[in-house]
C-alpha cells in the first residue's frame, strides 16, 4: 500500500509540474508567433529538444524492450503528437486568445477517459464523471466570460482548431499509455522530438519562403525555451505520471492548464479576469479533485 501511495504522489507532482510548463508554452507561441511564422517556431523546438536529446539517447535506449511491430506504435504516437496536434494548435494560437486556447484544453479528461474506457478497457468511477462534468463547466464559465480582443480576431474558429488537437492529443495518451510499460518516458518524448523535427523542416521551409532572414533575440530564446522546457521538461514530466497511474486519471490534470495559463496570460500578455472567470477556476480546481478522490 506504501508503494502505491508514493507512486500516486510522484505522479501527481510529475503532472502538476508539466500542467504549469504547458500553460506557459500558450503565452510564450502567443508571443513568438508575433515575430516568426508558426511552422519555423514549432521546427526550432523540435529541433532544439533533439539536439539536446543526442546527447543521451543510446542511455535512454538502454532502459527500453522493444517488442516487435513497436516501430507502427511509435510512429503513430509521434504523428498524433507533435505532428499533427502543433498544426491544429499552430493555427488556434493565431486565431484566438492563449488563454481561450488554454480553455479548450479542459475537454481533453472526457475525450481520454471515453478512449480509454473503450480502448485501454479502464473503469471509470461515478465520482470521476462527476469531476469531469464539474470542471468542463468551470471551462465553458471561463470561457462565456472571456473578452474578445485584437488579439483573438477569430476566436470561435481558433477555439475549434484547439479542440481538433485535443481529439490527436487523445490518441497519443492512449499510444503513450500502452508504450510506457516497456519505454522510458524520456525516451518516448525523444522519439516525438526526433519525427516532429523531420515533419516541421520542409513546412516551415515553404512557409514564408524559407527561413527567417534575421534573428530577434527574445522570441529566439522563447523558442529554446519551447524546446528544452516545454518539449523535454513537460512531455517528460507528463510521460513520468501516464506510466504510473491510469490514462484517464492523468489526462484529468490537464483541467488545470485553462487555470494556470489565464495566470500566466495575465502576467505576460495582459489578458485580465473577471469574477465570473475566478468562479470557473475554482470549479476547474473542484473537478480535479473529485476526479483524483478515491
Amino acid at each position: 500500500m506504501e508503494k502505491i501511495e508514493k507512486t500516486d504522489i510522484k505522479a501527481t507532482i510529475a503532472l502538476i509540474l508539466a500542467m504549469i510548463i504547458w500553460a506557459t508554452s500558450f503565452v510564450v507561441l502567443k508571443a513568438t508567433f508575433k515575430i516568426y511564422g508558426p511552422m519555423f517556431v514549432i521546427w526550432g523546438r523540435m529541433i532544439i529538444a533533439s539536439l539536446i536529446f543526442l546527447f543521451v539517447i543510446k542511455k535512454l535506449w538502454k532502459k527500453c524492450s522493444y517488442k516487435r511491430g513497436d516501430y507502427i506504435l511509435l510512429l503513430l504516437m509521434a504523428v498524433f503528437e507533435p505532428c499533427l496536434y502543433f498544426i491544429f494548435e499552430a493555427m488556434a494560437i493565431t486565431k484566438t486568445a492563449a488563454s481561450q486556447a488554454g480553455m479548450i484544453t479542459s475537454t481533453l479528461p472526457i475525450l481520454v477517459a471515453i478512449a480509454a474506457f473503450f480502448i485501454l478497457k479502464e473503469k471509470t468511477t461515478v465520482l470521476t464523471w462527476l469531476g469531469f462534468f464539474v470542471a468542463v463547466s468551470g471551462a465553458v464559465i471561463l470561457s462565456i466570460y472571456s473578452e474578445v480582443t485584437a488579439s483573438a480576431p477569430e476566436p470561435v474558429l481558433g477555439n475549434f482548431l484547439e479542440f481538433c488537437a485535443m481529439i490527436c492529443a487523445t490518441g497519443y495518451t492512449i499510444l503513450l499509455k500502452r508504450l510506457s510499460a516497456r519505454y522510458d518516458p524520456f525516451f518516448l518524448t525523444a522519439v516525438l522530438s526526433f519525427v516532429g523535427s523531420i515533419f516541421f523542416l520542409p513546412l516551415a521551409l515553404i512557409e514564408g519562403g524559407g527561413f527567417p532572414k534575421e534573428f530577434v533575440a527574445l522570441p529566439i530564446l522563447g523558442i529554446v525555451y519551447l524546446g528544452a522546457v516545454v518539449t523535454i521538461g513537460g512531455y517528460g514530466l507528463f510521460s513520468v505520471g501516464v506510466s504510473k497511474i491510469r490514462a484517464s486519471t492523468a489526462a484529468a490534470f490537464t483541467n488545470l492548464i485553462p487555470v494556470f495559463t489565464i495566470f500566466f496570460s495575465w502576467i505576460f500578455l495582459g489578458e485580465n479576469m473577471n469574477i465570473m472567470q475566478y468562479c470557473g477556476c475554482g470549479l476547474i480546481f473542484a473537478g480535479v479533485y473529485l476526479s483524483q478522490k478515491k
